[in-house]
């Protein structure tokens, strides 16, 4: 016997789904979250159309990045080498922070999305690996026309959680090597946390036996164990310039990712929490809802031709220990962690006797990194000053 036997004819020409209430529909649509998946979605139905631009958690995942001095789109399947990387540790950076456009080819979504079509070009003889970036943030390339983020949220009204995601982190570092970012930004750099290590291995030994090569710092009154000081090793191998390089390179990817983000934040006045990372796990960029207002408010102290945001005189702090064994085997040789904040925020913090509070440092990253921070953060301290640039 047939299961809809005993269903009365009418009721089977009824559709159901139309029956869920478009509050349960959105709550699907925000847990999936996906552009991309969205806007497959917009396909399936006029319902589902409406629907869409309402959901509030976006996640942007990031196809390639294309510069206006390459005529390939590079991306984490094409990245160069990193043999290549190591050889010159800014060339990727430049291409991202003077000369890059974040695009994604998102032809499929144009209708849905509200992209506009382009006409077809009818002269052949015009470049098929020429690029550029039209004013409503498309860029034709061999034919194929990508879409920017900005151009991509466009149509979506009431985002309020905002997660963008590039191919990888633009700074170019030698296998083995450690570099992660974290900064928070208003209208200018709120905070960075930087961990950088020079190699990372394992170990089967147990943890806190560093014997010879045990943490090393000098103090500047900022507490914690007298370990000794910083080998002068340090400065004549390269350690301290290394270091510096990971920093410098660290805040001008930071304040690049910060420029990029002026339209989205300008149009999307509904965001609550914005966070712009890549695939590699190497940078986090992060803004909450007053950080966000505060840009909308403030004027952007920007470079127009460097394309990032100007950083301000910083004050930063430095720990740093030649081995560092974590729970669960992994070492970290010449674990440094700098916290960068503003001068004019240090003398606040000075004056209220907050400069002892390093909580946020040690929050800034995940497991197991996260752990290697509040390590860190118990040794001395090492204090640093920054121009503004």
């Amino acid at each position: 016997m047939s299961p809809f036997s005993s269903v009365p004819p009418e009721d089977l020409l009824i559709d159901h789904f139309d029956r869920l209430p478009d509050s349960l529909l959105l709550l699907v649509f925000n847990k999936i979250g996906d552009v991309k998946a969205l806007g497959r979605c917009c396909v399936v139905s006029r319902r589902f159309h409406s629907l869409v631009p309402q959901v509030e958690n976006v996640i942007v995942r990031v196809d390639c990045v294309i510069s206006n001095d390459d005529s390939s789109p590079s991306s984490s399947s094409s990245s160069p080498s990193s043999s290549d990387k190591s050889r010159n540790p800014f060339s990727n950076l430049f291409r991202f922070v003077f000369l890059g456009t974040i695009v994604k080819p998102y032809q499929f979504l144009t209708q849905f999305l509200g992209g506009p079509k382009r006409p077809s070009s009818s002269g052949s003889s015009s470049s098929s690996s020429s690029l550029f970036l039209a004013e409503d943030g498309e860029v034709d390339q061999g034919g194929v026309t990508h879409h920017s983020p900005t151009q991509v949220l466009k149509n979506f009204n009431e985002v309020r959680f905002l997660r963008i995601e590039l191919p990888g982190g633009e700074l170019g570092i030698d296998d083995g090597v450690l570099l992660k970012w974290r900064a928070d930004f208003g209208s200018t750099l709120d905070n960075c946390v930087i961990l950088g290590a020079s190699s990372v291995v394992y170990s089967t030994k147990s943890a806190n036996d560093n014997g010879a090569d045990g943490f090393c710092a000098t103090n500047n009154g900022g507490g914690g164990d007298d370990n000794g000081s910083i080998p002068e090793s340090f400065y004549t191998n390269g350690g301290l310039k290394l270091r510096v390089v990971w920093t410098i390179s660290s805040l001008i990817a930071a304040s690049a990712r910060h420029y990029l983000l002026q339209p989205i934040i300008s149009e999307h006045k509904t965001l609550d929490n914005l966070v712009l990372t890549d695939a590699d796990g190497q940078g986090v960029l992060c803004m909450n809802r007053d950080q966000l207002e505060e840009l909308r408010v403030k004027p952007l102290s920007a470079s127009s031709a460097s394309k990032r945001t100007q950083v301000p005189a910083l004050n930063m702090r430095l720990w740093y220990a030649p081995h560092l064994e974590l729970p669960g085997g992994m070492v970290l040789k010449g674990a440094t962690l700098v916290a960068i904040r503003p001068s004019e925020q240090s003398a606040v913090a000075m004056a209220r006797k907050e400069v002892s509070d390093v909580s946020w440092v040690s929050m800034a990253f995940e497991e197991p990194y996260g752990t290697a921070a509040k390590m860190l953060v118990k040794r001395r301290t090492y204090c640093l000053e920054m121009n503004s640039f």
